[in-house]
C-alpha cells in the first residue's frame, strides 16, 4: 500500500507542476507575477501543501519560477527557454528544434561501483550500479556519445529498455524517476579510439564534454554522466541574473 501511495503522490506532483507550467506559459499569472500562496493552491486544486511544495520545486528546477525569504514564489518570465528537461534530455532538445532525434546503446554492464563512482552517486562499498555507453544522432548523424553511471534500480529500468530507443529519460519519468537538479561541467577532452569509432572522428580529435550529476527533489543523486560532442556540433550559453543562471545547449 505505502508503495502505492507513493506512486499516487509522485503522479499528483507532476500533475500540478505540468498545470503551473501551462499557466505560466499563458500568461495566467503575468510577467514578474507573484504566484498564489501555498495553501491557496492546495486549496484550488485540492492536494496536500507538501504536494505542492513538490511541484514547485521542479519549476524552480526547471527556472519558471523562484523566491526569496519571506517572500512568495515569483514568476521569472513567459518567454520561451529551453527548460531543465530540454536539457536532460537530449531526445526532448532536438525535437524542440525539429531535428530528429536517435540513439543506439552499444553497451550496458552491470557492475560493483569504483571509489569514484560512489563518491558522485553517495552509494556504501559494494554498491551495484549500471555503466551504460550510448550513441546519439541528429537527423541520422552521429554527434555525441553518453556515457552514463546509473544508480541500480534506475539501471534496471535502462537495461530493461530496446538497445534503439530514441529516448531514456521518457520511460523514466513514466515509471515516476523524477530528475529535480544537476550540476554541469563543461570542458575539452580529446577522441580516444572508442570515441573515434564510433564517432567517425581521428583519435586525438578534440571533443566537448558535458559532465552531469543529477538528484531527484529529495537530493539523492541518480545519475553521473559524461556525454562527448563532435565539434561544430553544440553549444553551451550561461546566463546570470540576480534572480537565477541559467544554462542552455545550442545547435552549433
Amino acid at each position: 500500500m505505502a508503495g502505492t501511495d507513493g506512486r499516487t503522490t509522485g503522479a499528483r506532483y507532476r500533475r500540478l507542476a505540468a498545470d503551473l507550467r501551462e499557466a505560466i506559459a499563458s500568461g495566467a499569472f503575468g510577467s514578474d507575477g507573484r504566484l498564489p500562496s501555498e495553501e491557496q493552491l492546495a486549496q484550488q486544486y485540492g492536494v496536500s501543501r507538501g504536494t505542492v511544495r513538490q511541484a514547485l520545486s521542479v519549476l524552480r528546477a526547471n527556472g519558471l519560477v523562484t523566491s526569496r525569504r519571506g517572500t512568495r514564489r515569483v514568476v521569472l518570465g513567459t518567454a520561451r527557454t529551453q527548460s531543465f528537461m530540454e536539457l536532460m534530455s537530449f531526445t526532448l532538445w532536438a525535437r524542440s528544434l525539429g531535428e530528429e532525434p536517435g540513439g543506439r546503446t552499444i553497451d550496458i554492464t552491470r557492475c560493483t561501483a569504483n571509489p569514484l563512482e560512489r563518491e558522485q552517486l553517495g552509494l556504501a562499498p559494494g554498491a551495484e550500479i549500471y555503466r551504460v555507453l550510448r550513441l546519439r544522432t541528429l537527423s541520422r548523424v552521429p554527434i555525441m556519445i553518453e556515457r552514463t553511471i546509473y544508480v541500480e534500480h534506475v539501471g534496471a529500468m535502462i537495461a530493461g529498455l530496446e538497445p534503439e530507443a530514441i529516448s531514456h529519460i521518457e520511460p523514466l519519468t513514466e515509471q515516476g524517476v523524477v530528475f529535480a537538479d544537476a550540476e554541469h561541467t563543461v570542458d575539452l577532452v580529446y577522441a580516444d579510439a572508442e570515441d573515434a569509432e564510433l564517432l567517425g572522428c581521428e583519435e586525438g580529435a578534440p571533443l566537448m564534454r558535458e559532465r552531469r550529476r543529477a538528484t531527484d527533489p529529495a537530493g539523492t543523486p541518480l545519475e553521473w554522466s559524461e556525454d562527448r560532442y563532435l565539434p561544430g556540433t553544440v553549444s553551451f550559453t550561461v546566463h546570470n541574473s540576480v534572480a537565477s543562471t541559467a544554462l542552455s545547449r545550442r545547435r552549433a
